[in-house]
């Protein structure tokens, strides 16, 4: 790979050849893929992205860590749309916003972006079989990207995750494994059984090229808006490896002068599981939470790519904001009312958290904002019923409609 230097452990600075196996330093710590920049800038422009027709993840290869005889993953990831939301903007109170629905990859979140460079270097490493561990989203975009590629997966998931992700799963034929435990718990078995059998391992605070799959997001992010970094981009905080990934892709534009400034990062978790945040917010080392939300997605009490993570959140500025449950739920229907987009409790969890920044005013008036929606609503459908409600239940009578919508305060206009 011309493009890329070394990979190098954020914790103790030692360096490794960047192979396609790639796992954690030495010292236990988790490695970043250095590029050479110098030689990025002679290979791409933004005149050359502009002409390309390949609207996926794979139309910035210059910027990824695989092989120029790497094939493009099967299955289309990436290049979700980038929506105006004004309607929010205005009552938000701020100049302007952006949502970035990443829930219509092919397994309806942004975790595809990681499985899809996952699939990408096991081939390289001429791996038959992926696993990894998941408290849902990761585990379902794993085996549909590998499925699409002819690898095997097996998946380990705590027992609490939803019905609709576990459906993917077996839709897409992973070997899944429920485990009856925390995600850490679900984690730690997973580990034990990849260095047993060797598979290829998916777990994104182990294997450091899935965050360079997920950075993919902030890449597409600034070309959508013609390389004007925005002020802030807000995004749902799990074990970390996301917004890491978000700060590497920008980190990555302005080496490369795509972008003049880099925007400061809003990272939301939620109140029932926020160990990053509190860490920022104590100034503290962080600390094991239990995973008390129904954002399944974030709900990581253990947070395996921590160093990166809180290294993202200081290093752009950042804000951290804590969200309740019923904050959540409320920002389904907020997306869902005023922008069309329909998303998990963990999808959403980063626009909750700025209409929360935005109560309290600490986002000016005059800012530029991208939320990230990083999965799905029809992942959960249960929560989201429990957020919006039940429908109207009558017979076929008129004059039953007509009592229906009084009791319920409907004013047909």
């Amino acid at each position: 790979m011309r493009n890329v230097k070394y990979a190098q452990c954020v914790k103790c600075g030692k360096i490794y050849e960047a192979t396609p196996n790639l796992t954690n330093c030495q010292c236990g710590g988790i490695l970043d893929i250095i590029y050479d920049y110098d030689y990025i800038k002679t290979v791409l422009t933004k005149e050359k992205l502009a002409a390309r027709r390949d609207n996926s993840m794979w139309r910035y290869r210059e910027l990824l860590p695989v092989e120029e005889d790497t094939p493009n993953t099967p299955l289309r990831v990436g290049w979700s749309p980038l929506y105006e939301a004004d309607i929010l903007a205005k009552q938000l109170g701020i100049k302007k916003l952006y949502v970035k629905d990443d829930g219509i990859n092919p397994t309806a979140s942004l975790k595809d972006r990681a499985s899809a460079m996952a699939v990408a270097k096991a081939r390289e490493a001429g791996a038959k079989v992926i696993a990894c561990s998941s408290t849902g989203n990761a585990a379902s975009s794993l085996a549909g990207n590998a499925a699409a590629a002819g690898l095997k997966t097996y998946i380990f998931v705590p027992s609490r995750a939803p019905k609709g992700k576990v459906a993917q799963l077996m839709t897409f034929g992973a070997t899944v494994i429920s485990v009856q435990g925390s995600y850490e718990e679900t984690f730690e078995l997973s580990k034990q059984a990849i260095d047993k059998w060797g598979w290829y391992n998916r777990n994104a605070a182990i294997n450091p090229y899935l965050s360079e799959g997920k950075k993919t997001v902030a890449l597409e992010i600034m070309e959508q808006l013609d390389w004007k970094a925005p002020d802030y981009i807000g995004i749902s905080v799990g074990d970390g490896c996301t917004i890491a990934g978000l700060w590497k892709g920008l980190k990555d534009l302005y080496a490369i002068g795509f972008i003049e400034r880099l925007p400061r990062l809003i990272s939301a978790q939620a109140e029932g599981c926020c160990p990053l945040n509190r860490a920022i917010e104590t100034g503290e080392p962080w600390h094991p939470m239990e995973e008390n939300t129904l954002a399944d997605s974030i709900a990581v009490g253990v947070p395996r790519n921590a160093d990166k993570a809180l290294m993202a959140i200081r290093e752009s500025n950042g804000l951290t904001v804590n969200v309740s449950d019923e904050e959540i739920m409320a920002a389904q229907k907020l997306l869902g009312r005023t922008c069309g987009v329909f998303g998990e409790p963990a999808g959403v969890t980063g626009a909750a958290g700025l209409k929360k920044l935005c109560e309290q005013g600490k986002i000016p008036a005059d800012a530029t904002v991208v939320s990230v929606v990083t999965g799905n609503g029809l992942k959960d459908v249960a929560n989201a019923i429990k957020a919006c409600g039940e429908p109207i239940s009558i017979p076929s009578d008129m004059d039953l409609l007509l009592k229906a919508f009084a009791e319920n305060g409907i004013v047909v206009e």
